[in-house]
């Protein structure tokens, strides 16, 4: 493909670059464009020379995985003829997922090679690497990948394929590192706030499993100070009423309105825990109307009972009436100086529901949640206000996930953005 006059500049270009932009294929543009070597079981060592596998590949960024580490002895790799990797060479993952998915390698401490599927990509004196790694990440490079892969099983694409790729380039090597160097600087951000965002779930599980009794005990492995009384065990029907839109109400989804004053919730609108009002569709008046056990309010907690079976969201922050489609049920506290609707929410979302649902949902290829499975479902509880510390411990957890959350999905959105006007 031809770039048109009008395509050989980006949308969004550094002060005091005026040249218009060139094509070149990518094997031109490197001084090393080759596969890595086939190494079988036999071949491998317990140490020597470290053979990096298409799953240390990330998209922009070296996967360690500190567990997985494979070798081949300095004789093994004479006898193979093997490609040395260098510090600063780009690896390509020719498999998924995604295929064509690219890195720098780091400086590992010893000397390296790579598997078959890898493409070795050594840029040549005139090309940044940073700015290369960059298209090697944008999705017009990815939707070029995905036209070209073969195979049956293992889809990838050849190196041959890859060599032919037209990248869009500037002729300046100073505008490539330029750009390769803000891209980066975004890519560090972006990882520097999923690490956050990963502890931060990885926290809250573990916590999960520690502020909550294990089976057969009567007290959680930690508590709140102040608090010594032992937890019972109640079951869900006796602490609150379970409703979902009964079949002759079922809606039709030539029913589902784009705009309106009353708000239809689906299973499909839940978000970890959370209802995403953005995606929910609108009903008539008289639809909302008809069962007020479906009414739904903030505090309500949601159950699905088909598709994902057991996946909870508590409403917060809903802003106009709303109602329930089947597939969801609607659990109401029965009293709430009892139990308190954030632990509930929160004792539901544990893994304990949906391992109780895996096991007791029917139905054959399609799994339904049956009313009177749920009922039965074991809720271990402490008093009140014990469970009004915990259900506020956990609240202010996901608020900080749902923090951070945001931060990544705008800086990936920044760095989408980028990447579409910084390249052309």
């Amino acid at each position: 493909m031809i770039m048109q006059d009008n395509e050989k500049k980006p949308a969004l270009r550094f002060k005091g670059f005026t040249d218009p932009w060139e094509q070149r294929k990518l094997t031109n543009l490197c001084e090393k464009f080759t596969d890595g070597d086939w190494i079988e079981a036999k071949d491998q060592s317990d140490s020597g020379v470290r053979l990096v596998q298409t799953g240390n590949v990330g998209v922009t960024e070296y996967l360690d995985k500190p567990n997985n580490k494979k070798w081949i002895s300095f004789e093994t790799f004479e006898q193979l003829h093997c490609e040395e990797v260098y510090p600063g060479d780009i690896l390509i993952s020719r498999l998924p997922e995604p295929a064509g998915r690219a890195c720098i390698m780091p400086n590992l401490g010893t000397k390296m090679i790579t598997a078959v599927d890898c493409t070795i990509v050594r840029p040549n004196a005139v090309t940044s690497t940073r700015f290369l790694l960059q298209y090697l990440s944008s999705q017009a490079y990815f939707d070029a990948v995905n036209t070209c892969l073969a195979g049956g099983t293992r889809q990838r694409i050849s190196r041959g394929n890859l060599a032919q790729f037209n990248v869009p380039i500037p002729s300046s090597k100073i505008e490539q590192e330029k750009i390769g160097e803000i891209l980066e600087k975004l890519d560090t951000l972006i990882t520097l706030h999923q690490r956050k965002y990963e502890k931060l779930v990885n926290i809250k599980k573990s916590m999960l499993d520690k502020m909550f009794p294990k089976n057969g005990a009567s007290v959680p492995e930690i508590r709140f100070k102040g608090f010594t009384d032992p937890w019972e065990q109640r079951k869900l029907s006796e602490l609150t009423s379970m409703h979902a839109r009964i079949g002759w109400q079922n809606l039709r989804t030539s029913e589902f309105l784009d705009s309106g004053d009353y708000m239809l919730i689906t299973g499909t609108d839940f978000d970890d825990g959370t209802v995403n009002y953005s995606t929910c569709h609108f009903v008539e008046r008289e639809r909302y109307e008809q069962d007020k056990n479906i009414q739904i309010r903030n505090g309500s907690i949601l159950i699905t009972k088909d598709g994902t079976l057991g996946k909870v969201a508590y409403v917060q922050s809903l802003s106009m009436p709303a109602t329930l489609n089947a597939g969801v049920f609607n659990v109401e506290i029965r009293n709430t100086s009892i139990v308190d609707e954030r632990y509930l929410f929160q004792y539901l979302k544990a893994p304990f529901l949906m391992d109780y649902v895996d096991k007791k949902a029917t139905g054959g290829t399609i799994k339904h949640l049956n009313q009177n499975i749920l009922v039965d479902f074991p809720v271990v509880m402490p008093k009140k206000t014990e469970q009004v510390s915990i259900g506020n411990f956990f609240q202010r957890i996901d608020t900080l996930i749902t923090l951070h959350q945001r931060k990544l999905e705008k800086l990936q959105n920044i760095k989408k953005s980028c990447l579409e006007k910084m390249f052309v």
